[in-house]
């Protein structure tokens, strides 16, 4: 091989990891679909937003794409929430109220109280009730959401009214 052709190969060679390390931050990126809710829940869930905390069980505010004041996350995936969502089923299923369901749970921590349900891939959902918006906040990697579920208190008090979501 003569030295253009060889200098012509590892040039291209170059450019082609080039192009695919400059691609490969985007992919990197955490997602969550954006919820729709009414104007009134979308205020509500814009008041939270302003007052979501900087850290979640340590983990630092790390927005999820496409960015919204209806999502936010902390440690990537590891904590996503999502303001103004639809009332889970499971809410008003009769056999989670009689403690009958062994992967839906009614609770409370710190003055708000939750809805949670484990997923088949090891995430636990957690959704508030008795509150005129629907939060959702997903915890992944098997963590222990009470951290969690305490830090997120204060504000989810403080922007989202106790009452029924419409």
């Amino acid at each position: 091989m003569n030295s253009f052709r060889h200098r012509h190969a590892v040039c291209s060679a170059l450019a082609v990891l080039i192009t695919v390390a400059g691609c490969s931050s985007a992919d990197d990126s955490v997602s969550a679909a954006v919820p729709s809710p009414d104007a009134k829940v979308t205020e509500l869930c814009q008041n939270l937003d302003e007052v979501l905390p900087a850290t979640v069980d340590g983990e630092s505010r790390d927005d999820p794409e496409p960015a919204s004041e209806l999502t936010a996350g902390w440690g990537g995936v590891a904590i996503i929430l999502r303001c103004g969502v639809g009332r889970p089923p499971k809410m008003t299923d009769p056999e989670v109220a009689n403690g009958q369901d062994a992967d839906a749970v009614p609770g409370g921590v710190n003055g708000v109280d939750w809805l949670m349900e484990r997923r088949g891939d090891g995430v636990q959902r957690f959704t508030t009730a008795n509150r005129e918006a629907y939060v959702e906040v997903e915890v992944a990697d098997g963590r222990d959401s009470t951290g969690v579920l305490i830090d997120l208190a204060p504000a989810v008090k403080e922007a989202i009214p106790e009452g029924i979501a419409s």
